[in-house]
């Protein structure tokens, strides 16, 4: 390998066990200087010398007899040895920098895996290695699988152009090794959707006993733009780009060394190469990985787990306190408000969700804030139970998992306490703040099931009047869209109904893609304004007044906050109001905060104000909304935190008290969480005014009940894992032609060779060159 530039600071060290690549800046590296190699090696040189001379010994050069004079010579050439190695040591580093370029702001594709097969990418243990070839066209891409003449290529491509028939091309060819994808700056105008066109297929409620005429979404294609490449296996490391240095600086290094010649002529060495490393360790499907890492656990001191289950906690939380202990009377009913939590793309960790996700939980967020605040709320005849799913992306682990735990009595509720359910799903892109109520045809062919859900749409569409968002029913035979819903149907015949801002297909073209952002949903900002300024900036997406001149019909900017608002009434209807719902409304500065706190930079003055002072490593920039294996994730953390501060109130306690409830009388700990936050800055000083937050909001384990029961070639629960991995990492270097690198390996044999036969002349000549007299020979008497 020849050295491609010099300067630039090493790899950062990476997380294993199927964590992230961190992205850290680009820091310089400690570096020695070379006084400090001079002084390393002087101190080598002394000792070795003064071990050299022995001791009642003069030090090299005074001595007056050969045998000395022998000795002094051999020391000062292992003196000079140790100071040959430690400058080595000293410049070591220096040279590694000169050879690699480390890329440190990427995303890889990673191996997931399921109860049959596995999806996702992976390199080969050592990483693979190709010659960089830049595909800006599609045209671009004959050189790489066909005329190159340096295979294998490592393509860099443009964002436009990642694309399921692009991806099985290369996917196809021996001649590729792998695939950096630079991100498309506007996203595609096309759209792209990595997921599947019938997600979570199979695991909802239609199936060939249940509604057969629409399982397997038939006649529903509900994601009609999905090309399903998130579900594809790619036998090569594909890596997303994140930063627009990197990605130019990879260009300008193709474009000084990888370029064709005039008519097509291969270019001249050295060529410019790229290096990705994502070796999985886990392989073939769940059962799999799970048996092996079962096996290690159980028989090895030190066991090397392959893969880790997709899981994470559920947020709920209740209008009125709920004995987390007990558990509710089968004559109490409750409505039942929910939405999902996580989202997910191509790339590991980059899920950013907006229409998948986001929106919806801020409209319900913005709702449970509204409801809690209505006169009369804490007395009404029914209870209110709001909860936040995680990992609905990977065949609804979140949903199925309450609804296990509801029938085995693991959770305060039974299925037979849910009057109604309804749930907030993709409601960011509303048309003509239009919302569309979906129901479940089967289960209303129940007479007694259709009258509930009848009365459920009427509360609906009455808080609609005045809530400055139209509700619409499809047509009756319609099924219901990918839901959480639908998991509880297959346990019991529940009256729900979802709320989207689609009739059949998404409207969401982005969906589970790395560009469904908060410019998808239209959140913009003026110009020119800090980030404190945004976070209080009631962008047109939040606006929640019928009379603002940016709000009179909304095709793309969305008023979420109007849905905050006619779900908040509707469940005061449903839980037995009569009348003050006019009075109910969704804080829309609630909601811009809410926007730009989980999509934007969830590290601000009103989240810093909200987590307890040990969680300050949750905050960040580009929040992102993956459901992971490490739990819980930076998302439910924050939610647990935004959902007790809308809900909870504050409580007068100290710290030791608000840590230790249990010992205060009063507190009721069986009712109520309590959390001791770091609270808001005091003035313009740098310290905080902490306090005690009480509310009822708890945590539910998001976990497959596929790994409680240890069924992990379940049909009927989700089996997602990840594979763990040792290291991810991405770098760009120079690279000779074959003949020289076959050139250089001789040269370096031949010079070990003469060196060796050097020291073998030397050591059998000692006694002629260094004046050494031959060992005496034996006395005879």
């Amino acid at each position: 390998m020849v050295p491609a530039r010099p300067g630039r600071s090493p790899e950062p060290p990476r997380r294993h066990r199927g964590t992230a690549p961190e992205a850290a800046p680009l820091l310089p590296a400690p570096r020695v200087t070379s006084a400090g190699c001079r002084k390393r090696v002087a101190e080598a040189e002394a000792p070795r010398a003064v071990m050299a001379a022995g001791p009642g010994r003069d030090p090299p050069g005074l001595s007056r007899n050969p045998t000395g004079t022998a000795r002094d010579s051999l020391g000062v050439l292992r003196a000079l040895l140790v100071a040959a190695l430690a400058a080595g040591s000293c410049h070591g580093n220096s040279v590694h920098r000169k050879i690699y370029i480390p890329l440190n702001h990427t995303a890889p594709c990673v191996r997931l895996l399921n109860a049959t097969h596995q999806i996702g990418c992976q390199s080969s243990l050592s990483g693979d290695t190709g010659v960089i070839h830049v595909v800006e066209q599609e045209q671009d891409l004959e050189w790489a699988l066909s005329k190159g003449p340096h295979p294998p290529y490592m393509v860099l491509l443009d964002g436009n152009l990642f694309s399921r028939d692009v991806l099985m091309q290369l996917k196809g060819s021996s001649r590729i090794s792998g695939l950096a994808v630079a991100a498309a700056s506007p996203a595609p105008s096309q759209g792209f959707s990595p997921g599947l066109k019938c997600p979570n297929d199979g695991f909802g409620v239609y199936s060939d006993t249940y509604g057969p005429q629409f399982a397997h979404c038939n006649g529903s294609q509900w994601n009609p733009g999905g090309s399903g490449v998130s579900y594809e296996d790619f036998p090569f490391p594909i890596f997303l780009l994140q930063d627009a240095n990197e990605t130019q600086l990879i260009k300008e290094c193709y474009q000084a060394h990888n370029v064709p010649g005039p008519g097509g002529s291969a270019p001249q060495f050295p060529l410019c190469a790229m290096q990705l490393q994502s070796h999985m360790h886990a392989a073939a499907s769940t059962v799999t990985c799970m048996r092996r890492s079962s096996l290690q656990s159980a028989f090895s001191i030190n066991p090397e787990i392959v893969c880790d289950p997709l899981l994470d906690f559920n947020v709920w939380s209740s209008l009125q306190p709920i004995n987390a202990s007990g558990r509710l009377q089968p004559e109490q009913r409750v409505v039942l408000a929910a939405t999902r939590v996580d989202s997910h793309s191509f790339f590991w960790n980059v899920a950013p969700g907006a229409e998948a996700a986001v929106g919806s939980f801020v409209a319900l967020l913005a709702a449970a804030q509204a409801l809690h605040r209505a006169p009369g709320a804490q007395s009404l005849p029914r209870n209110v139970l709001f909860v936040f799913f995680q990992g609905e992306s990977f065949d609804y682990i979140g949903s199925s998992r309450l609804v296990f735990d509801m029938e085995q009595e693991k959770f305060p509720l039974r299925l037979e306490n849910i009057g109604a359910f309804l749930e907030l799903g993709q409601v960011s892109l509303m048309n003509n703040s239009e919302l569309w109520m979906h129901t479940d045809p089967v289960s209303r062919q129940n007479q007694s099931v259709d009258q509930q859900v009848q009365v459920l749409l009427s509360a609906l569409r009455n808080s609609s009047s005045s809530s400055g968002v139209s509700v619409q029913e499809p047509d009756v035979s319609q099924p219901l869209p990918p839901s959480s819903f639908q998991r509880f149907l297959r346990s019991r015949s529940i009256p729900g109904a979802v709320l989207s801002d689609h009739r059949a297909g998404f409207r969401n073209r982005y969906f589970q893609s790395i560009y469904d952002t908060a410019e998808s949903i239209g959140l913009r900002y003026p110009e020119g304004l800090s980030p404190e300024e945004q976070l209080e900036h009631v962008t047109d997406t939040a606006k929640n007044s019928r009379n603002s001149r940016n709000s009179r019909v909304c095709p793309v900017l969305q008023a979420l906050a109007r849905v905050g608002t006619l779900v908040a009434r509707a469940l005061f209807s449903l839980a037995g109001g009569q009348n003050g719902t006019e009075s109910i409304r969704a804080d829309e500065k609630t909601v811009a905060r809410l926007l730009f706190g989980f999509l934007l930079n969830s590290n601000n003055s009103w989240f810093q104000s909200l987590i307890k002072p040990d969680q300050k490593g949750i905050l960040g920039p580009f929040p992102q909304h993956y459901v992971a294996v490490s739990s819980p994730t930076n998302t439910t953390q924050l939610l647990q935190a935004v959902l007790g501060n809308l809900t909870g109130v504050s409580a007068n306690l100290s710290r030791e008290q608000c840590q230790n409830p249990g010992k205060t009388p009063g507190t009721q700990p069986e009712l109520y969480e309590y959390w001791w936050v770091q609270g808001p800055l005091d003035g313009n000083s740098s310290s905080r005014v902490p306090g005690c937050v009480r509310s009822g909001v708890r945590l539910s384990p998001a976990l497959s009940p596929a790994f409680e029961l240890r069924r992990w070639d379940s049909r009927e629960f989700s089996t997602w894992t990840e594979s763990r991995w040792k290291d991810i990492r991405a770098r760009i270097f120079l690279v000779a032609s074959r003949e020289l690198e076959l050139l250089t390996l001789a040269l370096g044999v031949l010079v070990l060779l003469l060196s060796l036969l050097g020291t073998f002349l030397i050591n059998s000549k000692a006694s002629l060159l260094f004046g050494i007299p031959a060992p005496p020979g034996s006395s005879g008497y």
